[in-house]
């Protein structure tokens, strides 16, 4: 840190200090309010057996994110002396961190509503089960698009360009396969990144927008209607 950053203050230091211990006593808080109800309702016999089985997973995926949380830092610390580029953690291992978050909220929220709301009991037509698997295929969409958002982050490739809908003059960049071979481009080369996420954004919209307007043409429960219209108007905002 001294070595890049001669002019930074002792309160600047502070702060970036502060966020990262933050963020880690954060995430021990919620691995002590997964873990200790988890214990007192086992103990309590509350858990049925498939219960118990999903708690242990969420469980078990909460201390999971915590090591891959350390594995994730621990590689922008690591010196490289060849490299004169800043210090910053793997891209990799932080698309990692973030999908496991990810798969950890999901489930979390899975269970959580299963056990919360009773289950509508809907005749399966043809047109349900297209929806339900537009529904899967959007949101395996979704996950990829905030997948390759880690990898913009990780690279600081959304500094590359700040023009939108162009990449500066170009529809495609010039350096979008720069690196050899052509696959290390997709996860290393910040041009690629970016270009990526944007199309991956825009695929995500799309196909939101089409979900919910295929969705306006089954009757569905108010439920449904209401989670369906809300994912659209989140990506919007989004």
């Amino acid at each position: 840190c001294n070595s890049l950053n001669h002019d930074m203050t002792l309160t600047e230091f502070k702060f970036i200090w502060y966020m990262e211990y933050s963020h880690r006593m954060w995430g021990r808080v919620v691995g002590l309010a997964y873990i200790l109800p988890a214990v007192y309702f086992w103990r309590k016999g509350w858990l049925s057996r498939p219960m118990k089985g999903c708690v242990l997973a969420l469980c078990g995926l909460v201390c999971f994110q915590g090591l891959l949380g350390w594995y994730m830092v621990k590689s922008g610390l690591e010196e490289k002396p060849d490299s004169y580029d800043i210090p910053r953690v793997s891209q990799y291992r932080l698309a990692a961190h973030l999908g496991s978050a990810l798969v950890l909220y999901s489930a979390s929220l899975w269970t959580g509503l299963s056990l919360l709301l009773p289950q509508h009991k809907l005749p399966e037509t043809r047109q349900l089960l297209h929806l339900r698997r537009f529904a899967h295929g959007t949101t395996a969409l979704i996950f990829l698009t905030a997948l390759s958002g880690a990898f913009v982050a990780g690279l600081d490739a959304g500094l590359v360009y700040n023009s939108f809908p162009k990449m500066g003059e170009c529809w495609i960049p010039d350096d979008l396969l720069a690196f050899s071979p052509v696959l290390r481009n997709i996860f290393e080369n910040p041009t690629t990144v970016q270009f990526d996420h944007r199309i991956l954004g825009i695929a995500s919209i799309t196909a939101i927008t089409a979900l919910y307007l295929f969705s306006r043409r089954i009757p569905l429960p108010r439920r449904t209607r209401m989670a369906v219209t809300s994912l659209l108007a989140v990506a919007c905002m989004q």
